[in-house]
C-alpha cells in the first residue's frame, strides 16, 4: 500500500504558476548572466552599445515569450518545438527540433553552466572537467527521485539565486566606483550598427535562452492556460530588468579591460565592490547559485525525449517511466552533456548551442502565422499582443544572427548543419534500426 500511494501521489502532483515562473527564471539567469559580458567586450567595447545588445535581447525574448505562450495555449502538450512543429508544420521538422534539444538544447547550457559554477568556485584549483561531471550527475540522480522533490529544490534555488542578484545590484548602484567603464557616448552609433555588435547578441541571445522553458511542462501545470502567460511573460519581463541592471553594475565598477575575454566577471566586480574577501564568498554564492540554472534544464529536457519516445519506436527506450519521471531519459541527456564537456570549450560550446536554438525558435515563431491563418483557436487560448510586430521582429533578427554566425564563426555553425543532418539520418532510417 505504501508503494501504490507514492506512485498516485507523484501522477496527480501538478505544478503551480510560481513554479513554472521559477522554471522560467532558472533557466534564464545562469552562465551567461555571469559570464558573457567578457566575451561580448572582445568584439564590441562602447558601455552603451552594450547595454543597449541587453536590452534588445529582452525584447526579443519577451517577442519570443507571446509567440510561444499562444502557440503553448493551442496545442497544449508537453515537449516544446517537437510537438508544435509536428502538428503545425510537419513531423520531420518537430523531430529535427526534438533532436536539437536532445543534443544541444538542453545538454549544451548544462555543461556550459557546470563550468561556470567551476570557474566561480573561489578556493582552490578544481578539475573543470570532471568536477563539472560530477556536479551535473548529482543534479540528475535529484531529479530521477519525483516531481515533487524538483519543484522544491527548483523554487529554493531559485528564489535563493534571484535575492543573490538583487543583492549584487544594489550594493552596485549605492556603492561609489573606484574604477569603472567610462559611459560616454562618442562612437555609440557606429558600434550599434557593426556586424561586432550582431555577432555580439548571439552571445546575449544564449544568455537570455530559457524564456521558453515552461513550455516543455506544459500538461505539468495546473491551469496552463493561466499559468503559461505569467510563467513566460511575467519570467522574461523580471529576468530582463535583472540582466539590465547587472551588467550596468559590473561595468560601473570594472574597466572593461579588466573584463574583456574573463568568464568570472561577477567575482572581478564583487571583489572591486566588496573587498577581496567578501568577493570571494559573494564568488562562491554565485557558484552555488547557478545550480538552479543547471537543476532546471536536467529537469526539463529529458521531457521532449521522452515525448519523441512516445511517438517513435526508435526512442521507446526512453519513455517516461511508471511514476513519471523520465528516468532514462536524464541519464540519456547527462550522457550528451558529459560528451559536450570532455570536448569542447566554452565558447565553441555556446555558439554551437546558440545558434541551433535560434534556428528551432525561429521555425516555432513562424508557427503562430500558421495556426493564425487555420484558426486553430479555442476560447482559453492565449493571442499575443501588437500582431505580427513581436513576431517579425523576432524573425528578422534571428535570421541576421545565425547569417552573421555562418560568417563569423563557420566551423561551429559547420558541426550544428552536422548535428541536424545525423538527425535527419535517424529520422530517414529509423524503421531499419527497431
Amino acid at each position: 500500500m505504501p508503494v501504490k500511494w507514492k506512485q498516485l501521489s507523484q501522477r496527480t502532483y501538478k505544478i503551480t504558476t510560481l513554479t513554472g515562473v521559477a522554471i522560467v527564471v532558472a533557466n534564464m539567469i545562469g552562465t551567461g548572466a555571469f559570464t558573457s559580458l567578457g566575451l561580448q567586450l572582445k568584439s564590441v567595447q562602447h558601455p552603451l552599445a552594450i547595454l543597449a545588445l541587453w536590452l534588445l535581447g529582452g525584447l526579443l525574448a519577451l517577442a519570443g515569450a507571446l509567440s510561444y505562450t499562444e502557440v503553448g495555449t493551442v496545442i497544449k502538450k508537453s515537449g516544446g518545438e517537437y510537438v508544435f512543429l509536428s502538428k503545425i508544420f510537419h513531423p520531420l521538422l518537430g523531430y529535427l527540433s526534438g533532436w536539437i534539444s536532445l543534443t544541444a538544447g538542453f545538454a549544451a547550457p548544462v555543461a556550459l553552466s557546470a563550468i561556470a559554477v567551476v570557474e566561480y568556485f573561489p578556493y582552490g584549483k578544481l578539475d573543470t572537467q570532471w568536477t563539472s561531471l560530477g556536479l551535473v550527475g548529482l543534479i540528475t540522480l535529484v531529479h530521477t527521485m519525483s516531481l515533487k522533490t524538483s519543484a522544491g529544490f527548483q523554487n529554493l534555488t531559485t528564489l535563493l539565486k534571484v535575492l543573490l542578484i538583487v543583492l549584487l545590484i544594489v550594493a552596485g548602484l549605492v556603492m561609489t566606483p573606484v574604477s569603472g567603464t567610462d559611459f560616454t557616448a562618442g562612437g555609440l552609433v557606429s558600434s550599434l550598427g557593426s556586424s561586432a555588435f550582431v555577432v555580439a547578441l548571439i552571445y546575449v541571445s544564449y544568455a537570455y535562452s530559457g524564456w521558453n522553458a515552461a513550455i516543455y511542462i506544459a500538461e505539468e501545470f495546473k491551469d496552463v492556460r493561466k499559468s503559461l502567460p505569467v510563467a513566460l511573460v511575467g519570467g522574461t519581463l523580471l529576468v530582463t530588468v535583472l540582466y539590465t541592471l547587472l551588467q550596468y553594475v559590473f561595468l560601473r565598477h570594472s574597466p572593461a579591460g579588466e573584463l574583456t575575454g574573463q568568464l568570472n566577471v561577477g567575482t572581478i566586480t564583487a571583489q572591486k565592490l566588496l573587498g577581496e574577501r567578501m568577493g570571494n564568498l559573494f564568488s562562491l554564492s554565485i557558484s552555488l547559485l547557478l545550480i538552479s540554472g543547471i537543476s532546471a534544464m536536467v529537469w526539463v529536457g529529458p521531457r521532449v525525449t521522452s515525448s519523441m519516445a512516445r511517438d517513435y519506436p526508435l526512442w521507446r527506450y526512453f519513455r517516461t517511466q511508471a511514476d513519471e519521471i523520465p528516468v532514462r531519459a536524464l541519464w540519456l541527456q547527462f550522457g550528451v552533456t558529459a560528451l559536450l564537456l570532455l570536448t569542447g570549450t566554452f565558447e565553441q560550446i555556446l555558439v554551437y548551442c546558440g545558434t541551433l536554438l535560434t534556428l528551432s525558435s525561429l521555425l516555432t515563431v513562424v508557427g503562430v502565422f500558421r495556426i493564425r491563418q487555420a484558426g486553430f483557436y479555442g476560447e482559453s487560448s492565449f493571442r499575443s499582443p501588437f500582431y505580427p510586430f513581436f513576431q517579425w521582429l523576432f524573425l528578422i533578427f534571428a535570421i541576421g544572427m545565425i547569417g552573421f554566425a555562418l560568417l563569423e564563426h563557420p566551423w561551429e555553425t559547420v558541426v550544428g548543419a552536422g548535428n541536424l543532418l545525423l538527425g535527419w539520418f535517424t529520422w530517414r532510417y529509423r524503421q531499419r534500426w527497431l
